[in-house]
């Protein structure tokens, strides 16, 4: 009898623990991910709501330093380089504060992320891009503060704030026009190495058209001559080709490369090979 009310106490035990109390967050988190051109944008802040209170000049007085939502500071991640007002920002996540006024706002945005609000020892070294800008009256009162990415073009967005009556946007530049012509110049132009190297790989490894490989292969080489292991699989195509002498000089040519790379694996292998092959 003891043995089953210790196991009834157990089990009453354990699915108490399990059962965890929900109840909604008065500040919700939220997630914001918009590509604008080619660059990823993505926002998480916690979104506090009005409920009957008055906001700026208030709850959230004019001139001070705000966590631009609730809990935790609000993160903003560009997956490039980015631009704002004129200052150029490296592709990372930062942390926006601003100063909201009546007629307009600071807006900082801060190289580290991890406060939980606004930091305990303000840094300047860490203010990434900071601007002012204007703040409009809204002609309704918006209940829940809300984050957006507006205005979408090729280069850039706005990124935009509303509460209550006010409506803030920062204008970001994004480089668009570089990428593009960087794929563009690295499409137009042909494969790389790595391609060729890849391509011939998949035909060896499945016995496909090997004089195929070896033309890919061969072009991968040229494209990469100090790549040891690039010139260990011609050494194989080659081989495989019934090309002996040319698998020699391929093998001895990344075994000599791969030596000077400090790579014992591949100094061993091409050793392998070339016994096999009958040069060692």
């Amino acid at each position: 009898m003891k043995k089953l009310a210790l196991f009834v106490f157990v089990a009453l035990l354990s699915v108490s623990m399990e059962a965890q109390l929900q109840t909604p967050q008065p500040s919700p988190s939220s997630k914001l991910k918009q590509t604008v051109g080619l660059t990823e944008v993505v926002v998480e802040y916690a979104r506090p709501s009005m409920r009957g209170r008055k906001v700026f000049g208030d709850l959230v007085p004019y001139g001070d330093l705000w966590r631009t939502g609730a809990n935790q500071n609000t993160k903003v991640t560009f997956s490039d380089d980015v631009t704002v007002d004129g200052q150029e920002m490296k592709a990372g996540t930062y942390a926006l504060y601003t100063k909201p006024g009546e007629s307009s706002w600071e807006v900082i945005f801060y190289a580290d992320a991890n406060n939980w609000g606004t930091p305990r020892e303000w840094d300047d070294s860490k203010v990434a891009a900071k601007t002012t800008v204007e703040a409009y009256q809204m002609p309704m009162a918006v209940e829940t503060f809300t984050i957006t990415i507006d205005d979408l073009h090729n280069n850039g967005a706005t990124l935009g704030m509303i509460w209550e009556n006010a409506y803030v946007g920062v204008k970001f530049e994004v480089p668009t026009l570089a990428k593009a012509q960087k794929s563009i110049d690295a499409v137009m132009a042909g494969p790389g190495a790595n391609e060729y190297y890849s391509a011939a790989s998949y035909y060896y490894e499945e016995g496909k058209d090997l004089a195929k490989a070896k033309e890919w292969i061969d072009k991968a080489v040229e494209m990469r001559p100090e790549a040891f292991w690039v010139m260990r699989r011609q050494s194989l195509i080659y081989a495989k080709l019934g090309d002996k002498k040319g698998a020699i000089e391929a093998a001895k040519r990344s075994m000599k490369v791969a030596e000077e790379a400090g790579n014992s694996d591949y100094v061993e292998l091409n050793k392998k090979s070339l016994k096999e092959w009958g040069a060692l």
